[in-house]
């Protein structure tokens, strides 16, 4: 991203239970109460006994024996830590991501408790700030403990840090950075689970493909990320063999009236328009239908905000509709999610934020990890720089919102980017809009 109790399968949590469940067995008094002998009455023999007295066993209450639990006595302890603002901006995304790295250390580290290891999770607060970020990342490398990182949360705190963690060999699982510059540097210790944000013109090409548009004019903000996305845009159309019949950029805000003559002289069936400014795009859709367009408006994730419509107008979904893409679902879009949803909501009476499923399995990941580096030495403790190696290696990594292979970058390869479909200009309503399409798309080159 560029700012932006009874639980399902809890190995950690099901341990806990059970060895409350024989404590409270095998912690009675420990004591049985033994009945008395019946006393003797004391009176003089009348002759000498004839035969020696046998003694005779007093009766006795044996006690049953009870079990006593084994007690789970880690040989060690192993720490994945969480990087994310948990105050100032963004704390309701980086708490989640906390909180949901906390949930999948509680109910996926089973197999590393069975290599004898107790694990826990370290959070840290980075408040998306650069100098409080660059602070948190030296306390966590510190930490010999912390073999793995679920985070950060934003690009650019990504890119400010991660020079910090190549140099301690702590790897690190962001479950919400985009931007190409993020992975740039090839560094082993760099991974996510989201795709580059310029992958986003790649799906948006093939949406347009497969939905037999036939002629698209390109738009793009004046600005790096813009081009970009376009220019990535307009090589995959063209390769899918659509015809480009219009190519600007723009710093314009509004009155787009020479822009729009010859979008309409152009009679393009699709405009795509690559930003990140909502004024931009919405003051455009909204002249651009008022000038009578009636095709079909296409965006990016920057436009995923029900202030969109706000600018666009009551127009925006006429004609051919308006789509975006992006590179994120909520939780509730992702079909395997529903018991995260649930276990979520129990522990944390709260619906979980948008990238909190993406944590969950960023640290599953960073477990699976330390998992095949441990067991690669016969259940020592892997270094950082074996299990930074790891999260390389995995092979088909299957998690909730998807399966998982990484590249030299640590891109995950391939990436899913979806097109929703925006169904109303209410923006109460926003979050209503309709997934329509999803696409795998490899890692732009």
């Amino acid at each position: 991203m560029n700012i932006p109790v009874f639980l399902h399968c809890k190995p950690a949590v099901s341990i806990l239970l059970i060895a409350l469940t024989l404590v409270m067995t095998g912690c009675g008094s420990g004591i049985t109460e033994i009945p008395a002998a019946p006393s003797a009455t004391l009176a003089q023999p009348t002759a000498p006994p004839t035969t020696p007295p046998t003694d005779t066993p007093i009766p006795t209450d044996t006690p049953t024996p009870t079990d006593s639990p084994t007690p789970f006595v880690p040989k060690a302890t192993i720490k994945i830590a969480s990087q994310s603002p948990l105050s100032v901006q963004f704390a309701n995304f980086g708490t989640d991501i906390m909180r949901s790295a906390d949930l999948a250390v509680g109910q996926l580290a089973g197999p590393l408790m069975e290599l004898g290891y107790k694990m826990e999770l370290a959070s840290h607060d980075d408040q998306s700030d650069f100098g409080v970020a660059a602070s948190v990342a030296k306390k966590i490398v510190a930490d010999s403990e912390i073999l793995c990182v679920v985070g950060p949360f934003t690009s650019r705190v990504l890119n400010q840090v991660k020079e910090i963690y190549h140099q301690a060999g702590l790897a690190f699982v962001s479950p919400s950075a985009t931007a190409a510059f993020a992975a740039a540097s090839g560094y082993p210790e760099v991974n996510r689970v989201l795709g580059r944000n310029d992958g986003e013109g790649a799906a948006g090409a093939q949406f347009a493909q497969a939905r037999g548009f036939s002629r698209v004019f390109i738009i793009s903000e004046n600005s790096d990320i813009g081009r970009f996305i376009a220019k990535n845009f307009k090589n995959e159309v063209s390769r899918l063999g659509v015809t480009v019949v219009g190519d600007m950029s723009t710093d314009a805000v509004r009155d787009f009236g020479k822009l729009i003559e010859r979008v309409l002289s152009s009679n393009a069936d699709l405009i795509y328009f690559s930003t990140l400014n909502i004024e931009q795009a919405g003051t455009f859709f909204r002249e651009v239908r008022a000038a009578g367009y009636t095709g079909t408006l296409m965006g990016m994730s920057g436009l995923d905000t029900p202030s969109l419509p706000e600018f666009a107008g009551p127009l925006l979904t006429d004609g051919g509709g308006m789509y975006y893409t992006n590179v994120v679902l909520p939780a509730s879009g992702y079909p395997d999610a529903a018991n995260f949803i649930e276990d979520f909501e129990t522990l944390y009476n709260t619906v979980p934020e948008m990238f909190a499923v993406q944590a969950y399995d960023a640290a599953g990941i960073c477990l699976k990890a330390i998992e095949e580096a441990s067991k690669a030495k016969s259940g020592e403790i892997p270094t950082r720089a074996e299990v930074a190696n790891a999260v390389r290696a995995l092979q088909d990594f299957q998690g909730i919102t998807g399966m998982y292979n990484f590249d030299e970058n640590g891109d995950p390869n391939p990436a899913r980017y979806f097109v929703l479909q925006v169904i109303s200009t209410d923006p109460s309503e926003w979050n209503q809009n309709t997934l329509v399409a999803s696409f795998e798309i490899a890692p732009p080159q």
